[in-house]
This record gives C-alpha cells, structure tokens and sequence, in this order.
C-alpha cells in the first residue's frame, strides 16, 4: 500500500472516501464539523438520528454527501474522548482501514491523524497510524490454492496533518512507520511459515537475503565451526534433528569503527517438539512459532538498515530444530557450554537457554555496548503475563527503564521482572555447575537466571515473548511483537524519535 503525507481541508478532498472521526454522545471532531458545514448539516443530522454514535469499532459509510467532493465519507467511532488514548488512535485506524478494505475504494484521505492524543505530537500519530495501517492489511496466504482478495482493494492512504509546517516531520515519520511496519511484516512471515519451509537453512538464506538488500555483512556458522567453538549445549538440541543447526551473524555498520554494537540475540528454535521430553500433541503445531525470536530481531535489524539509523547493530540467531531421536540429548546428560561452565540437562524442552547461552556467549567477541535476546522461552511468563506484555528481566536497571519506556511509546509493551540472587538456587546441580530448569515455580525467572550466568561481561537485558510472539484460536498467527519495542528502544539510541 502507497501513504503519503498532506494538509488540506476534508471537503476539498478528491478521493474515493475522507475518513473522520465521531466521539461517544455524537460529538464531531474538527474534520468532521468541516465536513458538516459544508454539507449543510447533512452529516450532523445523520449522527442525531442515532445512525452514528461514535462507540469505539463502530463506522457508517456516507456516499454522495452534498458540498463536498470525495465519493464517500467513512465516519469512525472513537469512543469517549475524555478517554482517548495511544490505544484508541491505533485501534481506530485499524478499524477505518478494514473498513474501506471492503468498500471497493482504492484511495482514501484519512483525517483521523489529526486528532489529539494526550503527550502525543504529530511524529507519534503518524508514525503509528502507518504501522497500525500495515498491521490491518496483513494477509499470509500464500500456501492458499485460492486465495481471499478483497474486490478492489485499497491501494492509498493519505494521511492528513493540520498545519503544512508539520510536513517534514510527518514525512519522516511516516518512513519511520514504513520501515517498522515491513519489519513487522517480516517477522510475521517467518513466524507463519510452515515448519517443513522455515528450517535452520531457510533462516540462514533469509539472512543473506538481507544482507545483499541492505549491505550488510553475514556469516553463517555451521556444526563443524559450533565443534571447534565448543558450542555444545547450542549443539545438544540439534542432536535429534536432521536439518543441520545455524549460527547466523548480521552487521550493520551505521556509526564510527570505534563504536561498541548493540547486539540482538534471537532464539530460532524452527520446530520445538521438547525432544526427549516430549511434549503433549495438542496444539503442537504453534511451537513452529518457537523462532519467533529470530525472527523479530531480523525484523530489527531490516527496520534499522531501512531507517539509515547511525548506530552500529549486530545480530546473532542460533537455529535448530529439537528433535526427538536415537541420537538426542536425554535427561540427564551433562554438556559443557561455549563459556566452559557445565549445565546437567533435566529436561530437553527446556532447550531456548541452551543454545541463547553459547550465542550469549559468542556475543562477547565483539565488544558490545549492549545485549538484548528475545525468545519464546518459557510458558511460566504466559502463566504470569498473559498475551499483553512480554516479560522483561535485566542485570542494569537503566536498560530495563529505557526498553519499558519503548514499549510504552508503541503499544508494545514489557513488564520488568526481578532477577534476584535468592532465584539462582533453583538451579542448583549436585554433579554439574547447573541445571536447565529450577523446578516448578518462577520459571520464567529462573530461565532468565540461567541465562545471567552468561552475561557478567556486559549490560544485558532478556525479553521473553512466549505470551506476547503470536496469537492462538481462530485468528491464529504471529504478532510481529517485539520488533516496535526493538526499534523504538534502537531509535531512542540513535538520537532519531521526534
């Protein structure tokens, strides 16, 4: 879909549909008062008739309004306006844009971007509305025989803003929206893909794709050089698998030489069936969704390259499959990391630390001013969290605030979770340094424990997105979260956010 940016009044408009918006108690925004006086009163009568009454979710399309010059009016309802908040103005333009998905219009001048939200400036609303726009036209349907088109579909959007001054800085943050909405598209892509297409190679060969559209500089590690590196935890949950395991590593060079990287890590775990310990056959389908960390910090990574964002970034994705076989890991094996510490393994579907802890490890070759992963890592987060926030754990309370305060200016939001030393003896071992898993309770936060243990050479922070990476039921698929929180944490670094 093609946006642009423009000012201009909602009457003088020729496109297929204006869209704006009706607060709860028939109240008219500015554009939509506009719209009525150049109407005669035609709009406004419609909405004291009750045809309207603004609740949120709610639209009525208008054809042939009289005094102006689009062939539609879409009006939306945006709920109470005392209560209009970043949510609302995201789920409203979600709301306008799959309404004219079904409207045969091709073309539409969105007004809703001038609408206020509180501590938001016009950056904000645009950046968000371009974003909340890609996320209502997603589609993946490509192993559809026949797939669903909408007839005509809407090819356009124009977003308005009230004062020509704001031109350039809606402009870039509408490229800023492009960038992270395609980022998001990505991510969600790779995530919906069927495990028998998105194998370890398959991720490897994403990588190189982006890597020859963005400049970017791509090594792929396979078994032998994860052997020689002495990366055998990472390679104790490939034991199983046929498809061979990746160590996939991107760079992006936007800033000095001599400035430290940001480095994400993501699990990309491509098919989880928990090897040995097996896990229950229902829904055993979504753990294709286990490289979700993957990814999203591909997704990142594409975001920020897109963006032109002067900072240095590098990627780092350990891939395999956990397999179940004659030669798999079983409970009870006692492997030595990348780092030489040794880890008893009680059980094999506690396998996303295994192999993030060589990679963390592997991380630290490259002098990084910051490490973030991001994995599907544990269902104790989805137990604690539910599907709204992805939980946060942190060994530096200042990256903590800075990823929290990211996720607020996105919707994307964390919940910080503690990282006590008091967990650490949950995984204690009687014949290695550690187990893999600390028993019942607080599971999410002796996962993260684990993986501190292979972070005291840096600031490091874990999100782990097993409740917040995709969405199960009929509307099943992946969310591309957390790539807003990634890139807006990576933008706020780079001095780049309006």
């Amino acid at each position: 879909m093609e946006f642009s940016i423009k000012s201009g009044s909602p009457e003088k408009q020729r496109s297929a549909c204006v869209v704006v918006g009706v607060f709860e108690n028939r109240r008219l925004t500015l554009s939509a008062e506009l719209l009525d006086n150049a109407s005669g009163g035609f709009i406004g009568e419609i909405v004291r008739r009750g045809d309207m009454n603004g609740k949120s979710g709610s639209t009525l399309l208008l054809h042939n309004v009289p005094g102006t010059l689009s062939d539609r009016i879409l009006l939306v309802g945006l709920g109470k306006e005392k209560d209009f908040r970043e949510k609302d103005y995201c789920s409203a333009i979600r709301t306008a844009v799959k309404a004219l998905d079904g409207t045969g219009a091709q073309d539409a001048s969105v007004f809703l971007s001038e609408v206020a939200v509180r501590k938001r400036g016009i950056a904000w609303r645009i950046r968000q509305a371009v974003v909340s726009a890609l996320t209502a036209t997603y589609r993946f349907e490509q192993f559809k025989s026949k797939a669903d088109e909408p007839r005509r579909p809407l090819r356009k959007l124009t977003l308005i803003v009230e004062r020509r001054n704001e031109l350039g800085l809606a402009e870039n943050a509408l490229q800023q929206g492009l960038a992270i909405g395609e980022a998001c598209a990505l991510t969600r892509d790779l995530g919906n893909l069927p495990p028998n297409v998105c194998h370890p190679t398959y991720l490897a060969e994403q990588a190189r794709a982006l890597a020859a559209e963005f400049g970017l500089d791509c090594e792929v590690l396979e078994r032998s050089d994860m052997e020689a590196l002495g990366m055998h935890s990472l390679l104790a949950v490939a034991h199983g698998a046929e498809q061979p395991p990746k160590l996939i590593v991107l760079h992006y060079k936007g800033a000095a030489k001599s400035e430290k990287p940001v480095i994400l890590v993501g699990k990309g775990v491509t098919f989880d069936t928990g090897g040995i310990s097996l896990k229950p056959g229902a829904d055993m389908d979504e753990m294709k969704y286990d490289m979700c960390g993957a990814a999203s910090v591909l997704g990142a990574i594409k975001a920020v390259a897109k963006m032109a964002l002067p900072i240095n970034l590098t990627v780092i994705v350990p891939a395999t499959e956990n397999m179940p076989d004659g030669k798999a890991t079983r409970p009870g094996d006692i492997v030595t990391s990348m780092s030489g510490q040794t880890i008893e393994i009680l059980n094999t579907d506690a396998e996303g630390r295994l192999i993030l802890c060589d990679a963390l490890t592997y991380a630290e070759r490259f002098n990084p001013e910051i490490v973030i992963d991001v994995a599907t890592l544990t269902g104790a987060c989805v137990v604690a969290l539910g599907n709204v926030a992805t939980g946060l754990f942190a060994n530096k309370d200042s990256l903590a605030r800075d990823l929290l305060e990211a996720g607020e200016e996105t919707g994307d939001r964390a919940w910080h979770l503690p990282l006590w030393d008091e967990y650490q003896d949950l995984l204690k071992s009687p014949f290695a340094d550690m187990a893999n898993i600390g028993g019942r309770w607080g599971g999410a936060i002796s996962a993260a424990c684990f993986l501190s243990r292979f972070t005291k050479k840096y600031d490091w922070a874990h999100l782990d997105i097993a409740g917040t990476a995709w969405t199960s039921g009929k509307d099943k698929g992946a969310t591309g979260r957390p790539v807003p929180l990634l890139t807006q944490y990576l933008m706020q670094r780079a001095g780049q956010v309006d």
